[in-house]
């Protein structure tokens, strides 16, 4: 098959043993980001699979249009940037493996190592060292801290347990039912929403972004928190309500480390996420390791491999193999 693999910026991929799966395909990567439908269509018209990273590109109605020779998309996780009733239209099957049960790993350590970085102040405390100013402040420690965890899930899991480790209390928020088992599995819930956000000297959100999660923490979330308590979010920007971050970072109470933003790449150097002294931002790294890449490839190379096979696997559009 014709592969085309979007969005591979430091051309990593062919590097890792996982790509030796797709040895047998007539392979194309693209190691830059092409936002454009019509651009982006006259580079990959004759890929018959398309690889993605993620949610780094769109595959719109639009740019599917404009690709008649695509048969299959191969990803991995979940899939809200991606068309599939047009995919499904167009007979393009659509494989992603959802791996319940396995969290990214990758993204739990990225959102310990921002809490710790925000709590010691390892960025500024770098930079003033580089500047030859010494130390440049004063940070705290985590330990006997509480650490409010914002969906019971996979990842937060990962984070909860790293966090135990350092001595800090960890309490709980979620949906009813994600509140329901975590109460069932032993785990400490806040007793309000309310308190949650008041009382924790850091919130870090874990929720897929759908559209009932749509801006599920709002500005008064926010507003609740404490002078000096940290807000992370490694999930999705799209959970935070539109602008509710910005204004109350602007406010200079709370700190903020975010991973994740609502455009991206995301370089406007005069945007207070990226600017701000209380803020510590990272361009979506959370997955970005060698190991997650290939864990992640290994399925999703295997998946093209299982579709050229004539037995396509993790199929979430299954109708097309029907009609087919």
């Amino acid at each position: 098959m014709k592969v085309h693999i979007l969005d591979d910026w430091f051309d990593t991929l062919r590097s890792l043993p996982c790509y030796a799966l797709l040895a047998g395909h007539d392979v194309t990567v693209w190691t830059d980001h092409e936002p454009d439908p019509e651009r982006l269509a006259a580079r990959v018209a004759e890929a018959e699979a398309l690889v993605l990273f993620r949610e780094r590109t769109a595959i719109t109605a639009d740019l599917l249009a404009r690709l008649p020779n695509l048969r299959l998309i191969s990803q991995r996780s979940v899939y809200p940037h991606i068309d599939v009733a047009a995919c499904t239209a167009r007979g393009v099957m659509l494989c992603s493996n959802m791996h319940a049960g396995t969290p990214s790993y990758a993204a739990a350590e990225l959102t310990l190592a921002l809490i710790l970085a925000s709590f010691r102040q390892i960025p500024a405390q770098v930079a003033s060292a580089r500047a030859g100013a010494w130390q440049m402040g004063v940070g705290r420690t985590l330990r006997g801290r509480r650490l409010g965890l914002y969906g019971y899930g996979r990842i937060a899991g990962a984070v909860a347990t790293y966090a135990s480790a350092l001595g800090m209390e960890v309490w709980w928020w979620a949906s009813d039912a994600g509140r329901a088992r975590a109460r069932a599995a032993g785990a400490e819930i806040a007793p309000s929403r309310e308190a949650f956000f008041a009382q924790s000297d850091c919130v870090s959100v874990h929720v897929r972004l759908k559209p009932q999660t749509l801006g599920i923490i709002t500005a008064n979330d926010l507003a609740a928190m404490a002078p000096r308590s940290l807000f992370v979010n490694t999930s999705r920007a799209g959970l935070v309500a539109a602008g509710a971050l910005e204004a109350e970072i602007a406010r200079g109470r709370i700190l903020a480390a975010v991973d994740v933003f609502d455009t991206e790449p995301f370089c406007d150097q005069h945007h207070p996420l990226l600017t701000h002294p209380n803020v510590l931002p990272t361009p979506h790294i959370g997955y970005v390791t060698e190991d997650e890449f290939d864990l992640q490839f290994t399925d999703i190379f295997e998946q093209v491999n299982a579709f050229a096979a004539g037995a396509p696997r993790h199929v979430i559009n299954p109708e097309v193999a029907t009609r087919n």
